[in-house]
């Protein structure tokens, strides 16, 4: 038997690419004589589809769409990823399915066991479990045929009371097939594939994995599609960040003597991987929301800093540099070297810019605000009017020639606060929103690397928001490589005060930033989309009261 893993860029909602994508696919496949062909979960919807899936009229598309691929199932057969509706009258009222389609019509369908409902997850919001397990059978052989989550409940304390494939293994399987919607973060490649690879193992049976590709808003889909032989060794390792068609013939992946080896690198390793990895990702991430919303041309506030250097560059490789509009605007606070580096950086991308000074418009807001202010010193008011005239004028621009602002603001800044409501914290996208800022160093770093696109002064000068005379953002937070352990400690590890001093940081300051933390969550519900790189984003994968006392 040939199987056919079809890894595609869905668009939510958007019927006609999604279907026409599978007939493309389902044609190619064909050529390459396969017997079948896989799609991944959700493929006609798009994943994550959230409450439209409460719609009736969205549901009736995706029926329509599974129909429509199952008429071009004629000499062979399809597994395609659909909501599917629950008949039964109780329980929830779709199913998350794969449905088997074949001589032109839909087989049978298997619906998901296991529905996640932590971080960026929310299955059991839409969908009932599956309580019915069979194998279905092509070919003369039986396929266990699990959907993403299905495969995941192998750990010793594992989150879920059943395991699909402990049920589906008593019906002697010849093969699994998993369909999946894997996000993407750094380090989730590396897991996916320990899990895959130990359930090849722990069942004897070779394992074909489909992933989705491609970004949807914050969510980013890497592909990495695998074909796993029995002894959980990968025979093959798709595409990363694109799409991919392969087609793997049954018996060979069976007879390939690839041994299984520990998918779980060393720290370092993830390390030295990890900073081409969210490049890669971010870029395909801002690609992706410019071409699936109509949209071609960015615009940014450049400053001089690392952080809107670094988003510059990453903008103009997803989009083109001539795409990319960087917006200078210096105040009586911006060194000459700032601006000049600022421009230089511009050159090189060939990105249009223009160099718009703030200080007139700011001295006017003196004058304007100069009765209500009276007797006052300058303050962190008179630096946020900065920002905030600054946000005026891209905002401005944004409107006028339809560009869509990016956001530039990193992760360490919108974890403690560190930013201006209405000023550089405004955007549409939000690029590096979930980088910590000592990564941020890094992505610079790992973009000069050939040679030098971002001026070298711009990376090594110390960081400073040029908001009053000499400041350093050493001034206001902690140095960012202490900053950036604790935050990554407390956010994606979620460890509490006491398991921090127990690892030897300083009582006060673990009280400082968790204060700062938590009591800047009123901001982070304000920012745009932030593109999600991190096993624990800011966003809706992160669900954290405003008003609340903890910590705080």
């Amino acid at each position: 038997m040939k199987i056919a893993l079809a890894q595609l860029n869905y668009h939510i909602g958007n019927f006609e690419n999604n279907i026409l994508k599978a007939h493309q696919a389902i044609e190619k496949a064909k050529e390459q004589n396969a017997d079948l062909i896989v799609f991944a979960e959700l493929a006609v919807s798009g994943y994550p589809p959230r409450d439209f899936l409460e719609f009736n009229h969205f549901i009736e598309k995706c029926n329509d769409a599974v129909e429509d691929i199952a008429l071009k199932c004629e000499g062979i057969a399809a597994i395609v990823g659909a909501p599917v509706i629950n008949w039964e009258g109780k329980g929830k009222p779709l199913y998350n399915s794969a449905v088997f389609c074949e001589n032109g019509t839909i087989k049978t369908i298997r619906n998901k066991t296991l529905l996640p409902n932590y971080d960026i997850f929310d299955e059991y919001r839409y969908f009932e479990p599956n309580h019915q397990f069979d194998c279905i059978e092509f070919k003369g052989k039986k396929i266990a045929l699990t959907v993403c989550e299905d495969l995941w409940n192998l750990d010793h304390n594992p989150l879920y009371k059943l395991n699909p494939m402990d049920e589906l293994i008593q019906q002697k399987p010849d093969l699994m097939i998993n369909i999946a919607a894997s996000p993407f973060h750094f380090e989730q490649a590396r897991i996916r594939k320990d899990v895959l690879t130990r359930n090849a193992k722990k069942y004897k049976l070779p394992l074909f994995y489909v992933n989705h590709v491609g970004a949807q808003t914050e969510l980013l889909f890497d592909g990495g599609s695998l074909a796993i032989n029995d002894k959980g060794g990968i025979v093959h390792e798709m595409k990363y960040f694109d799409e991919d068609i392969k087609v793997f013939d049954l018996d060979d992946v069976n007879a390939s003597k690839t041994e299984a080896i520990n998918h779980i690198a060393p720290a370092q390793v993830i390390k030295e991987e990890k900073i081409e990895l969210i490049h890669d990702a971010i870029v395909m991430g801002i690609r992706n929301y410019f071409n699936k919303l109509g949209f071609k041309k960015a615009i940014l506030g450049l400053s001089g800093g690392i952080d809107s250097a670094v988003t510059a560059v990453l903008a103009a490789r997803a989009l083109g540099g001539e795409n990319v509009y960087c917006v200078l605007m210096p105040s009586q606070y911006s060194t000459e070297h700032s601006v000049s580096e600022a421009v230089e950086l511009a050159e090189n991308l060939k990105c249009k810019h223009d160099i718009i000074p703030i200080e007139d418009a700011y001295h006017s807001m003196e004058e304007t605000l100069s009765k209500q202010f009276e007797g006052t010193e300058f303050g962190l008011t008179e630096e946020n009017l900065q920002a905030r005239l600054r946000g005026v004028i891209l905002m401005g621009l944004s409107n006028k020639f339809g560009h869509i602002l990016l956001n530039t603001s990193n992760k360490s800044e919108a974890a403690v606060g560190y930013g201006t409501l209405y000023g550089d914290m405004n955007g549409g996208l939000s690029v590096i929103g979930d980088v910590y800022k000592s990564d941020v160093f890094r992505l610079a770093h790992y973009i000069n690397k050939d040679k030098e696109v971002i001026p070298h002064n711009t990376i090594v000068k110390p960081p400073s928001a040029e908001l009053r005379p000499d400041q350093k953002d050493s001034d206001s937070l902690p140095d960012y490589s202490i900053l950036d352990e604790i935050l990554y400690q407390y956010i994606e590890l979620r460890m509490g005060p006491v398991e921090l001093q127990m690892r030897g940081y300083d009582e006060e300051l673990i009280k400082r930033i968790m204060k700062l933390v938590n009591t800047n969550e009123y901001k982070r519900y304000q920012t745009p989309p932030i593109l999600r790189v991190s096993s624990k984003a800011f966003g809706f994968g992160r669900r954290m009261p405003i008003v609340a006392k903890y910590l705080s």
